[in-house]
């Protein structure tokens, strides 16, 4: 009777001899949530991961200037993204108390608003960058870590600019006060981009005169 040939070192013991899987990593939970204050008014996120054990990994907060709740919602879901990609996370289920930010990411609802479509374009891509990714609809009392950080974001805005906080409206000891430049700017999807490099503090209040000019074809 002939030998069966033994199997070789380092090889799996699928037939077509392809390597065997590895197992799923566990996922981190980030919970999320955004808010504005007039809807569109002043707005900020906060966000809260934790790693598989429930262990707190970080708290993340930004008053992110005028815009509308649902936009908050995206800005808070791709800070947490972008946090956990940047730092080797590979697998997350994200916990929202927005139902539309929720069905939209899962295909459920259209993204109807030209505001938010292209965060939900950025969002969707990044979570396509995930060994694993999820999504679910918590209620707010299931997310009141979050919620409470986005209010503190907003908070310290408010009250930086209301007290004259250094860190927010004057300038740092022995610097002049800027004097005012025309800088132009684009309006795109409800948020107005600087085309040129501005270094100022976070929180900082600026005037704006509007004044369209031609389109460049840009």
């Amino acid at each position: 009777m002939p030998r069966r040939p033994s199997a070789s070192h380092g090889k799996s013991l699928f037939g077509d001899g392809t390597a065997e899987p590895k197992p799923a990593a566990a996922a981190y939970r980030a919970n999320i949530d955004g808010g504005s204050r007039g809807n569109p008014g002043p707005a900020s996120y906060g966000v809260v991961i934790r790693d598989p054990r429930g262990e707190l990994v970080t708290r993340l907060k930004k008053y992110i200037g005028r815009m509308t709740n649902n936009a908050a919602e995206y800005y808070g879901l791709i800070a947490a993204m972008d946090y956990a990609q940047s730092h080797g996370i590979r697998a997350i289920r994200i916990e929202s108390d927005s139902e539309l930010l929720v069905k939209q990411m899962r295909g459920q609802y259209k993204v109807k608003s030209e505001d938010l479509r292209p965060l939900f374009e950025r969002a969707k891509k990044m979570s396509q960058g995930f060994d694993s990714f999820r999504i679910d609809h918590v209620y707010r009392e299931q997310n009141r870590e979050a919620d409470a950080l986005a209010g503190e974001a907003l908070d310290e805005t408010a009250g930086g600019i209301a007290s004259g906080s250094p860190s927010r409206t004057k300038p740092a000891p022995g610097n002049a006060r800027p004097e005012p430049r025309r800088i132009r700017a684009r309006f795109r999807s409800g948020v107005l981009y600087l085309l040129e490099d501005v270094d100022l503090p976070d929180g900082t209040e600026v005037e704006i005169l509007l004044r369209l000019l031609p389109k460049t074809g840009a």
